[in-house]
């Protein structure tokens, strides 16, 4: 397990653990790791003094983190989380990934160069903002619950 030292976009800083590198870059890209108080997720990690123990040395024992806010989900707002990642999944499956070239691909579609059809992938919120503005409509994907449970 990795510790990681975290700041969002709001300056806001937290720490979280991670199986490995892999993991926090793959939950990282997804949009799974998100700021505790504000739920940005434009975080990037944060330089951090490592851990290392001397033969022979015991380690000190590490300071206890800051308290976090907690949520503890109420049965509609469970039931809510539910329903969004049935939706989620019912987009991903049913609509073709693009991945990174979603602005493009859609751009495309509007100005009738491609197939119409439902398609997903990555934009960032200025090409979001400028498909919107163009008339091309789009709509942000619930967040993937999966890897929060």
């Amino acid at each position: 397990m990795i510790r990681y030292a975290l700041r969002c976009e709001a300056g806001h800083a937290f720490e979280s653990w991670f199986p490995s590198f892999e993991a926090f870059e793959q939950q990282r890209q997804r949009g799974l790791v998100a700021c505790p108080l504000c739920g940005s997720a434009k975080v990037e990690k944060q330089l951090m003094a490592p851990s290392v123990v001397r033969a022979g040395r015991e380690s000190p024992a590490p300071a206890p983190l800051p308290a976090q806010p907690v949520a503890l989900m109420a049965p509609e707002d469970q039931e809510l989380r539910a329903k969004l990642q049935a939706l989620r999944t019912h987009l991903t499956e049913n609509s073709d990934y693009v991945g990174p070239s979603f602005s493009d691909e859609a751009r495309r579609m509007h100005a009738g160069e491609s197939a119409h059809r439902s398609i997903w992938g990555e934009a960032t919120a200025e090409d979001a903002r400028a498909l919107v503005e163009d008339g091309i409509e789009v709509v942000p994907l619930p967040p993937a619950f999966e890897d929060c449970n």
